[in-house]
Order: C-alpha cells, then sequence, then structure tokens
C-alpha cells in the first residue's frame, strides 16, 4: 500500500512531536519531514513533495497563509491542511483562498486529524464541524441576500462545473488547464462565465458555493481510539499554551 506522506510545520516542537506521535497510529500515514518556519515550510514542501503539508497558521518569518499560497503556486500538488487555534471566518477565508483544502482546529485535532489527512490526501475538502456549519450558514444567507439562492446548476455547463469542483478542490487555472486537458483561456473563459452565471467573483465565494451545493465531498470527521496520541496532543497545547 502506497503511504500518506505528511510534512507537520509547527513553530512549537512539542506540538510537532505530538501530532507526530498522533499520525503514526496510522499505519499508511508516514511523516517525512518537520518544519519550524513559514519559510522551512514552503523550502521543505519544494524538497520533499509531499501528498499533504500540515501547517499551522501562526508561524514566524512567514506566517501559515503566505506559506500556503507561496506553496500552492510553487508545488500545487501537495495538499495543505491548516492546524490553528484560530477559525474566525477572516483566517478560515483567507486560508481557502490562499489554497488550503482543509482547516481544522488544534482544540479537535486528536480526534480529526487522521480523518482530515485521509481526506485532504484524498483530494477531498474537510472543514471542523463547527467551520464547516460556518461556511454553509454564510453561503446560505449570501444566497438569500442576493435573491438568487435558487440559481439553476441546470444551466451550468460540464465544463464550468468540472471547473468549479477544480476551484473548490484549490487549483489555479494552470493546473485546472492541465487537468482538463484544455488551454489556460480556454478555462478562463469558462471561468468567467461560470461565475458571472452564480454571481460569484472569488475562489473562496466558489468554493463555499461548490461545498454548499455538495458539488465537492466534505468528509466528516471520526472519533479515532488513540489515547497515547490524545495525551501527546494535549501536552503540547497545555505545554505551549496553544
Amino acid at each position: 500500500m502506497r503511504k500518506i506522506t505528511v510534512l507537520i510545520a509547527d513553530d512549537h516542537m512539542i506540538v510537532r512531536q505530538g501530532l507526530q506521535h498522533l499520525l503514526q497510529t496510522a499505519s499508511e500515514i508516514e511523516v517525512v519531514g518537520e518544519a519550524e518556519t513559514g519559510e522551512a515550510a514552503v523550502r521543505e514542501a519544494r524538497r520533499l513533495m509531499p501528498n499533504v503539508l500540515l501547517l499551522d497558521i501562526a508561524m514566524p518569518l512567514l506566517n501559515g497563509i503566505g506559506a500556503a499560497r507561496e506553496i500552492h503556486k510553487r508545488v500545487p500538488s501537495v495538499r495543505i491542511l491548516m492546524l490553528s487555534t484560530y477559525h474566525q471566518d477572516s483566517e478560515v477565508r483567507e486560508a481557502i483562498a490562499a489554497g488550503a483544502q482543509g482547516y481544522i482546529m488544534k482544540e479537535s485535532a486528536s480526534a480529526e486529524l487522521l480523518a482530515a489527512v485521509r481526506a485532504v490526501a484524498a483530494g477531498q475538502a474537510f472543514f471542523s464541524p463547527p467551520i464547516s456549519r460556518r461556511i454553509a450558514r454564510q453561503a446560505r444567507g449570501a444566497f438569500l441576500a442576493r435573491g438568487d439562492h435558487e440559481v439553476p446548476t441546470d444551466d451550468l455547463t460540464e465544463r464550468e462545473l468540472e471547473i468549479l469542483r477544480l476551484v473548490a478542490d484549490g487549483s489555479g487555472n494552470k493546473q485546472a488547464a492541465e487537468t482538463m486537458g484544455i488551454s489556460i483561456k480556454t478555462v478562463e473563459k469558462h471561468r468567467q462565465s461560470l461565475m458571472n452565471k452564480l454571481h460569484i467573483h472569488e475562489a473562496a465565494s466558489l468554493t463555499r458555493y461548490a461545498i454548499a451545493k455538495r458539488f465537492v465531498p466534505c468528509a466528516r470527521p471520526s472519533l479515532v481510539p488513540t489515547e497515547p496520541a490524545t495525551d501527546a496532543l494535549n501536552v503540547a497545547a497545555v505545554s505551549t499554551g496553544i
């Protein structure tokens, strides 16, 4: 079985150790490296090419959002899973716009991390339940406020639906063009048409729309009975005050 390779980026060593201990309880997951700054995360992601980058949002030198944006640009094949104590709407929106495929909260990481890594590695979106509920609620509120909550998705072409899924998955125009086997200009044309039909003009909002409409699978976390790993992560949280 091919293993899911993971790079852990967090500025607290004890947190990295706790996360690694938790991930090592899954036989199909292998931690291939660590980074303690945003710049190191970018460098190691380019060198190691992991399947998943577990990235803290509050990183020194280059914060997690900036690192995610740089990694998504340079090595788009790396799936980015944000891990943070911060989960305000602005942070989540910025993370999605920067290319993150998932976002989980540190306080619930012991229960969600393995499921999140598996889901993101498989190309799915994964958000901690409170974040998922907020995204869905905000998307619904936005549709109701505009009066276009009954957007007929039947009006979208197959190309537009495919681009919607790719955008929600974090793909840029170049990566979408490679995936679909068409030119970047053609992708841009279909993407603009998609945005015009939905009256949505930014990638983060398209992602929320895709999740709300279930065009993109959003895995639900499951509790994983790993007491030693849970204890390690709890010790990390207490020791660092996160």
